[in-house]
């Protein structure tokens, strides 16, 4: 038994992809608000932060990520 309709299949394989190798390679002292060119490797050129599945980082360095992005455009670093 799947799921009854194709859209639903598409949704449940699309909610249950793979994530990505994790990268262990992200040292923490670079996420730094003061740091907005290393930030900008998590962003897309109109300013989005890129998601967990495609940056492959943890759920506590992604938090960390985010909170330094938003404090760097509250600063007009970014």
């Amino acid at each position: 038994m799947g799921p009854k309709t194709e859209e639903r299949a598409m949704n449940l394989r699309r909610a249950n992809r793979k994530m990505p190798r994790r990268r262990l390679d992200i040292p923490t002292e670079k996420l730094n608000y003061l740091n907005p060119d290393y930030l900008k490797k998590f962003t897309t050129e109109s300013g989005k932060i890129y998601p967990r599945r495609t940056t492959g980082v943890s759920a506590k360095i992604h938090r960390k990520i985010t909170r330094e992005i938003k404090r760097a455009r509250a600063l007009n670093l970014m």
